[in-house]
């Protein structure tokens, strides 16, 4: 007797917890009855559900995160970009999302994530790598969510948010970037070196200019102070013929020797009756 009684209390025990399930803050839970939805409910709490012919498929109402690979995408230059993504969604409508998914998040994200490429193919067709990198992100994230919308609509969830983590460029597009930065960074370093030169063109012109100044100033003061000179020298010795003029002749004369006769195998063939000699005799 007490062995019945045990096993009606393991029935009756399997049987209520058949009956009972709970639904989290965090959960959405869809009730079916052989594979229809009766109810969706999204209040925590302890529920009920008829044995063997009810049941409950749960699903995270949180904000869900599709963290993508990166992908290779096409510039309107035809270069190809490498984008790291990622797309925050949600559950709005628990019984859409059971009848187009089955309820599988990873078939959702594979869906998601094929409608967000295909709209980052479309924006990235028509915009440059300058467009991309640096001024047109914010505008590519915003189309990208609203074309995003309209497609999703029927799976149930809702778009939070798409953001561009990295863009990436490939290995050609790098090497074409340096060859032209390096060829402007040429240009500039060029521009430059023509600047210097002709400022030094400028510098050293100014500078010829001012040394033939000076020296022209030097030479008008050289010729003047030898003229001075002249005329001192030419009055002295003028002043001094006046005084003694046949000494003077004389001291004129011995000069004259002087600077004929600087060596000792000097020879000069002169008339020895010429004025020059009046003064061996």
């Amino acid at each position: 007797m007490k062995k019945m009684i045990l096993i009606i209390l393991v029935i009756l025990l399997f049987v209520v917890s058949s009956a009972l399930y709970t639904v989290s803050e965090t959960q959405i839970a869809v009730k079916l009855r052989l594979g229809e939805i009766i109810t969706v409910d999204q209040k925590p709490g302890l529920k009920f559900k008829t044995p063997f012919v009810n049941n409950v498929v749960k699903f995270d109402n949180r904000i869900q995160t599709l963290d993508a690979p990166a992908e290779r995408f096409l510039t309107g230059e035809k270069k190809n970009v490498n984008v790291d993504y990622y797309v925050k969604w949600r559950i709005i409508d628990a019984e859409q999302f059971y009848k187009s998914t089955g309820g599988n998040m990873v078939r959702t994200n594979n869906r998601l994530a094929q409608i967000i490429k295909t709209g980052l193919k479309s924006e990235f067709s028509k915009r440059t790598i300058a467009d991309v990198v640096f001024g047109e992100r914010s505008e590519i994230m915003v189309n990208i969510k609203q074309l995003a919308k309209k497609d999703i609509s029927k799976f149930g969830i809702e778009i939070i948010d798409v953001r561009i983590k990295r863009i990436d460029l490939s290995q050609e597009v790098l090497n074409s970037v340096y060859r032209r930065m390096q060829a402007e960074r040429h240009r500039v370093a060029k521009e430059f070196r023509s600047k210097g030169a002709e400022e030094a063109e400028i510098i050293r012109a100014a500078a010829d200019k001012e040394r033939t100044i000076i020296l022209a100033n030097a030479y008008r003061d050289s010729e003047k102070i030898r003229g001075e000179g002249d005329a001192a020298s030419a009055s002295n010795y003028a002043e001094a013929y006046n005084k003694d003029a046949e000494f003077y002749s004389f001291y004129r004369a011995l000069e004259s020797y002087k600077k004929s006769f600087t060596g000792r195998n000097d020879i000069m063939v002169l008339n020895p009756n010429t004025e020059f000699f009046r003064y061996f005799k």
